[in-house]
């Protein structure tokens, strides 16, 4: 069986997966993954900087989330992209 739990910030979806946990339930948190993806060279990060420009880059190698958000966000206020 496969459960999902979603929910906003704060909501309770750790807990409750911690509480699954002690059942006997393995879990995978979906934000731990998505932060290992765009890790220095793995393939995922290099496909946003391809897409996005050198400007999404800290100088370390790693991902800017800031400089991706502001990018991303002025793509949706503009409706294009």
């Amino acid at each position: 069986m496969i459960i999902g739990l979603t929910g906003g910030i704060g909501s309770g979806k750790s807990t409750v997966a911690r509480a699954f946990e002690t059942l006997g339930a393995a879990w995978v948190d979906a934000d731990d993954v998505a932060r290992e993806i765009v890790l220095p060279d793995e393939p995922a990060l290099l496909a946003i900087q391809h897409r996005f420009g050198d400007q999404i880059m800290h100088e370390d190698g790693t991902l800017n989330r800031a400089a991706l958000r502001d990018i991303i966000l002025k793509i949706q206020n503009n409706g294009s992209g």
